[in-house]
């Protein structure tokens, strides 16, 4: 028989899910387009690492998204999913969800604060501006960061073999990410970001 924090949580993790896609990724890129007509979705299908890392984080979303419906859905099928009891814990399902709020708030403020500069992916066709201010001085990629702290929150609140395997694979690929976009800003902006690096660690 479900408990209640289960039964909270099958509601409550699609609503965070479905706020989190809207507000992180579409009215976010939605701004950036209206405000200067390009659209910061710069990840396509190309043979390269850039592209080839996009669709494996796409990949580890869609397996987020899968996870938490099933949850929501189906008690019986969530087992298929090959829960790690030992995790589930009413404490660390807490942390779980304090993870997911804190790095909601932090991730729309870091994106707030880049402005028009916010692209998903490396945009080599349009220059954006080197942000360093607001939580951009504590961290070099405060999203990245955010995006870490929301899949462990998952993890901790779900823990099962999906979402410990998305849990390492969105921390290896975000890993691979930072350094391909930290050579485009080193190339982009040249002695400003090299003293930016010097001054600022890449996650905290």
């Amino acid at each position: 028989m479900a408990t209640e924090m289960e039964t909270m949580l099958r509601y409550l993790l699609p609503i965070y899910l479905m706020v989190y896609l809207a507000f992180a990724f579409f009215w976010r890129s939605f701004l950036v387009w209206k405000r200067t007509g390009v659209n910061p979705y710069v990840l396509g299908k190309a043979d390269n690492a850039h592209d080839f890392v996009g669709m494996l984080f796409r990949l580890t979303m869609v397996a987020i998204v899968t996870v938490v419906i099933i949850s929501a859905v189906s008690s019986q099928a969530y087992q298929y999913l090959t829960p790690i009891v030992w995790l589930e814990r009413q404490a660390l399902k807490h942390i779980g969800l304090l993870l997911l709020a804190v790095s909601f708030i932090w991730t729309l403020l870091a994106q707030a604060q880049m402005g028009n500069s916010w692209r998903i992916g490396i945009d080599a066709n349009t220059q954006t501006s080197l942000v360093t201010h607001g939580v951009f001085r504590i961290s070099r990629n405060p999203i990245f960061l955010g995006m870490r702290v929301t899949l462990l929150g998952f993890f901790l609140i779900l823990p099962n073999a999906v979402t410990f395997v998305t849990l390492l694979l969105g921390d290896a690929l975000m890993q691979i990410q930072v350094r391909l976009e930290e050579e485009y800003l080193r190339q982009t902006h040249g002695e400003a970001y090299r003293k930016y690096c010097q001054q600022t660690r890449r996650w905290l």
